[in-house]
């Protein structure tokens, strides 16, 4: 049960959101009079709680609350996202590259969000009449983005080629930069994260913090083909689609869900015009993964990417080679997509097992009472240490970064908690590190084995200074207070215009106090989750509502029908036998 931290404690119910803090004020009049008359159907009340939400997400102008409730795919193709001279120079040695006949190289990064941005990359320059080729590094032998042997790789099996353009990585690459002009190599670099103190000498440089990987690829490739039409026979121009940019942005919204980038602003317009696209693919590869995932024939949101897709594609980079996950977004032969769906599908249930395993040992090493977990392990794969830092900031609420040990050099992998920029605070120790890059929430980096203790205790010193026991707390985001009386189908319509909820956008949560429990069971499997009928004694008669609790089978025996309850919420949408209704999907009780 997470703490429901209550301003002022001598009222009885919590005072309601506000954008700056936890809690609200109330309506703001004047934004719910904007509301009213941008749209004339809205009832008064629902207006007054749209206004809460928008306010506390900082939506206050008229212009602001237009483009969040109605996001245009404009915003994208109007915004200037990169430096125009680094844009222009890329183009221009993109279109050299095409008139020379030169090889071209799409070395991207092993995550989801890497993968799809060089399946959008690939397949513009391929649509242009390049001849590309991806290249995807291994984990284990070549490590993260540019490396001398990645670079060496390439020079031997691709001896024409004298471009290589990066994909969600690079922007950290100073000396592999370096040494791959020293190669013949020029390198454009297209990355997202977090600029460093010194740049690399790269061709040109695509970069925005504002989009994921996937997203710089997906405007970048849009750029190029706008660019290059007028060079290209008109073949190769008629090739260009709408079908084909559209498809682009499905793979974009699948790497910048994946990547786990705030969806506000680009991001959440790419999240959710992709999403639209992503349900009427016809691409062979993710419709074979749908299918091995379950999904096939199911609406897919941002869960579904997050939690089903995005692992998938993820996990060969993680435990094998994700040149089998680009191979699946890209192949056009049904039979191999299948193979390949099956293939990572199984991979997947491989990493599900070995995080397991990792966590739980992880877990025996935890010290509660520092401010930042450090783990260490020779037997952790460098594969999920990721993943594993992320159940350790789950469980404990601590930054947590844990690594994979080896003789000579260990690899890291970060998760932070809101507040506390990880990539930051490992920069602080960059002295002693082979090389950092990430981002505020989540990092990795490289470090000589034998340098591990003053590592730990510089890093934790350094959080121990800067994070407040407050930061520490672990609180419910509450948006309002609801009257029952006040859920409806309206309201619920209305907020739907918030998705695709994710990071820095999350789904809208209430509070409703006097509730008393009508009937209470736990279902599934292992009994784990609760259901309720809840009905409030100050509501109409009648006004009775289904509530769902998962994974919170554990306080059915705290309940009583005699004692009444607080409960925060979202709202969703249940259908049973062909029967929709309003269900409240719990999130805490008291």
């Amino acid at each position: 049960m997470r703490k429901w931290k209550v301003l002022n404690q001598t009222q009885k119910s919590p005072p309601k959101a506000s954008s700056k803090g936890r809690w609200a004020s109330g309506p703001d009049q004047p934004l719910a009079e904007k509301l009213k008359t941008q749209n004339h159907n809205l009832k008064v009340k629902v207006a007054e709680i749209i206004s809460i939400l928008l306010n506390n997400r900082g939506f206050k102008s008229k212009k602001a609350i237009d483009e969040f409730l109605n996001p245009s795919l404009d915003h994208i193709s109007k915004y200037r996202f990169f430096d125009t001279n680094s844009l222009e120079k890329a183009i221009q040695r993109i279109k050299k590259a095409i008139e020379k006949k030169e090889q071209v190289i799409v070395y991207s990064d092993y995550d989801a969000d890497g993968i799809t941005g060089a399946a959008i990359l690939w397949e513009t320059f391929d649509t242009l009449g390049a001849d590309a080729y991806p290249y995807v590094p291994n984990r284990m032998e070549e490590g993260y983005g540019l490396s001398k042997k990645g670079i060496d790789n390439v020079r031997k099996d691709y001896p024409n080629a004298k471009l290589i353009i990066t994909v969600d990585h690079g922007i950290t690459a100073v000396e592999q930069t370096a040494y791959a002009k020293e190669k013949g190599f020029d390198i454009v670099i297209t990355d997202h994260h977090t600029l460093p103190k010194k740049l690399p000498k790269a061709y040109a440089i695509i970069h925005t913090t504002e989009l994921a990987g996937s997203g710089v690829a997906y405007v970048f490739s849009k750029k190029c083909s706008d660019a290059i039409h007028g060079v290209k026979n008109k073949g190769a121009i008629n090739r260009i689609t709408t079908d084909l940019t559209n498809d682009h942005l499905a793979l974009a919204a699948i790497g910048t869900i994946s990547d786990l980038v705030p969806l506000i602003g680009h991001n959440r317009v790419i999240a959710k015009f992709g999403l639209e696209v992503l349900n009427n693919t016809k691409r062979i590869g993710l419709l074979s993964l749908f299918e091995e995932s379950g999904l096939l024939g199911r609406p897919i949101g941002t869960y579904e990417v997050g939690f089903m897709i995005g692992p998938r594609i993820n996990a060969s980079g993680r435990l094998t080679h994700a040149l089998d996950a680009l191979r699946l977004l890209c192949t056009k032969s049904p039979k191999r997509a299948e193979l390949l769906a099956k293939l990572l599908n199984q991979t997947n249930l491989d990493r599900q097992s070995m995080l397991q395993i990792a966590t739980q040992h992880a877990k025996t090493l935890v010290s509660s009472e520092k401010k930042l977990l450090f783990i260490a392990h020779e037997s952790y794969h460098e594969g999920v240490i990721g993943l594993v830092a992320s159940k350790l900031v789950e469980e404990y609420y601590r930054p947590a970064i844990v690594l994979s040990k080896g003789e000579m050099y260990s690899k890291a992998s970060a998760r932070s908690i809101n507040g506390f920029n990880i990539v930051e605070a490992i920069r602080t120790c960059s002295d002693i590190l082979v090389n950092v890059g990430g981002h505020p929430m989540a990092a990795g980096f490289t470090v000589e084995t034998s340098k591990l203790i003053v590592l730990e205790k510089r890093l934790v010193q350094f959080a121990t200074e800067q994070i407040r026991d407050a930061q520490l707390e672990r609180e419910l985001r509450i948006d309002t207070e609801l009257s029952f009386s006040d859920i409806s189908w309206e309201l619920y319509d209305a907020i739907k215009q918030f998705e695709p909820f994710g990071i820095g956008n999350p789904e809208p949560v209430f509070i409703s106090n006097d509730v008393a429990i009508v009937d209470a069971r736990v279902i599934g499997r292992d009994n784990n989750h609760l259901k309720l009928k809840v009905k409030q004694h100050h509501s109409p008669k009648g006004v009775v509502f289904d509530a769902i609790g998962f994974g919170k089978g554990e306080l059915y025996a705290q309940l009583s029908p005699d004692k009444p309850i607080s409960i925060a919420y979202s709202l969703s949408a249940n259908e049973w036998n062909g029967n929709t209704s309003l269900q409240l999907k719990l999130k805490d009780l008291q």
